[in-house]
Order: structure tokens, then C-alpha cells, then sequence
């Protein structure tokens, strides 16, 4: 089921690529998803290398803290890894295979390594935001945890293709990786709408950022705003902009219930388009052919 949902999501940006190829005077090649099911990566708890190159595979390092142990119990349990592997292993054709490591860090961190041309999500991260949903009351804070955490996943693997493709962008990385994020939980389906639950995901991500400044204690006086980072309130703001704006006739319960101030909901469906179209353009050329 979970699959399914990360599935249309890959699947609507290639539509959606699609449409902006085909939007030239010359033919556009299609481009889409390979109709077979990717075989599914399995769970490991020590590596296991892939006999082929080009494919994304997942590691579960062991976890001693009890908040390393509670995240890698999250995610096990879930498959959330595994099956966000291989909807990426049936959408992007990899240069080389790429590990995804599930790892005890001793803080709340997801990374890309340049130098190792490795993800690793660290099992306190899931930790931490079921913690932050509990505290905040949400309905269900096992679905909002993996939804931030696959919305994290998205955001490590914008870093990611921005360095294996070599891809150009401006402005800060990290502001372009959770475009990323958004594009690819935001983006609509056959019937023209994104996934509900993807909505949910991306909003889940948006309380996150919420969470994290609640800890810091709410202020911006301490924010290190040297750092490559955007503030935390300003991510939250950002993302729940772009649920807007993705779909504003659907989504107009984020403005009508104060998650986006109308000063900022007027520019918030031209930004979700602009960043839509530029991150199509770039991930075109690395895109499996259907």
C-alpha cells in the first residue's frame, strides 16, 4: 500500500515531464516508468551489494540507544526504506549503486555524503519526530512520522541527484532539495489531484519544522543563521505555501485555516509551478525510458 503511494507520486513527475517536453514544436520522446513492478529490495541488517550497477539498496546498521532502537523499529517495520529504494531504482537511472543507510547517529540527522555517494537516515530522526507528533497531539503519529521521514528521504535524495548528475540550480541547496521534496509529494495523479496521503506526508514534514523550533524554544534570537539551513518556521512556511499552491481549488483549507497567510498565499501556486518546471527539466535526461 505504502508503495503504491510513493509509486504515483514518481510516476505523476514523470507525467508531468512529459507534458513540458511535449510542450516544444518537435516531437518529445515519452517518458515514463517501466510497467513491470521493480523487484523489491530486501531488508539487511549488513551490507549487501548489489550484483548490478545503478541501484539504490538499503542497509540497517545495528542501533544500541533506546532512541536508535525505536527509530530503526519504525522504519523496519514499515519497509519505509525499502520500498522509497525502489520506486527510485523504477524512476532515475543511478550512475552507481547509492546505499541507503539506516544508522544510530546519537543526534536527529539525515545526510547525503558526497565523498561515500551514500543517504544515510539516522534512526534517531524517526525518533524524534514520532516525539514531536505524540506531543503535539496528532491523530496518528506513527502515519505523520513516516510521512516526515519520506518526505525527509525526498529531500536527501535532492542533494543526491544534484551531485551524482552534477545538476546546476541557484539559490541554497537545501532550499532546492525541499523543492524536491514538495514536487515529488505534491505532484498530481491520473485524475489531475495528488495523493491525499502524500498531502498528509507534506504536512506532516511542514509540523516537523514546527517541532523543531518549539524545542530551540520559538525564537529566532539563537538561530544560527549562518547556516546552510533555512529557519525552521520559514521551512514550515515554505512547505505549507507549496501544498497551496500545488492545488489551490483542494487545498484552499491551508489558507481558510491560517496555515498560509494571505500575504503569502497570492505568489504560492506560481512558485510550486516554477520550482515544478525546473526540477522537470533537470531530472529529464537521467529518467528510465518506459
Amino acid at each position: 500500500m505504502f508503495s503504491a503511494r510513493c509509486s504515483v507520486a514518481l510516476a505523476a513527475l514523470v507525467a508531468a515531464l512529459v507534458a513540458v517536453v511535449g510542450c516544444g514544436g518537435g516531437q518529445a520522446e515519452s517518458v515514463g516508468l517501466p510497467d513491470p513492478e521493480p523487484e523489491r529490495t530486501e531488508r539487511v541488517v549488513v551490507p549487501n551489494v548489489p550484483t548490478e550497477t545503478g541501484e539504490m539498496f538499503v542497509v540497517y546498521e545495528d542501533a544500541e540507544s533506546p532512541e536508535a532502537v525505536r527509530g530503526r523499529e519504525l522504519l523496519t517495520e514499515a519497509n519505509l526504506l525499502e520500498e522509497l529504494a525502489d520506486d527510485v531504482n523504477a524512476m532515475l537511472l543511478l550512475p552507481v549503486d547509492v546505499p541507503v543507510n539506516g544508522r544510530q547517529c546519537d543526534e536527529a540527522n539525515a545526510y547525503w555524503s558526497p565523498s561515500e555517494q551514500a543517504m544515510t537516515i539516522c534512526y534517531e530522526d524517526a525518533e524524534l519526530s514520532e516525539r514531536i507528533f505524540e506531543e503535539a497531539g496528532e491523530e496518528d503519529p506513527l502515519a505523520a512520522t513516516l510521512g516526515a521521514e519520506r518526505a525527509t528521504f525526498y529531500h536527501e535524495l535532492g542533494h543526491a541527484v544534484i551531485d551524482l548528475y552534477d545538476l546546476p540550480f541557484t539559490g541554497r541547496e537545501e532550499d532546492v532539495a525541499d523543492q524536491l521534496a514538495a514536487v515529488l509529494l505534491l505532484g498530481a495523479g491520473d485524475d489531475g489531484t495528488a495523493d491525499p496521503e502524500n498531502v498528509e506526508a507534506a504536512q506532516a514534514y511542514a509540523l516537523m519544522f514546527q517541532g523543531y523550533s518549539e524545542q530551540d524554544g520559538g525564537g529566532a534570537e539563537e538561530f544560527p543563521f549562518w547556516d546552510v539551513h533555512e529557519y525552521d518556521l520559514a521551512r514550515m512556511y515554505n512547505f505549507q505555501c507549496w501544498i497551496y499552491g500545488s492545488d489551490p481549488e483542494n487545498n484552499a483549507f491551508m489558507v481558510d485555516d491560517g496555515f498560509v497567510p494571505d500575504e503569502r498565499a497570492d505568489s504560492c501556486e506560481g512558485e510550486f509551478d516554477r520550482m515544478s518546471r525546473a526540477w522537470y527539466e533537470m531530472l529529464e535526461p537521467h529518467l528510465r525510458d518506459e
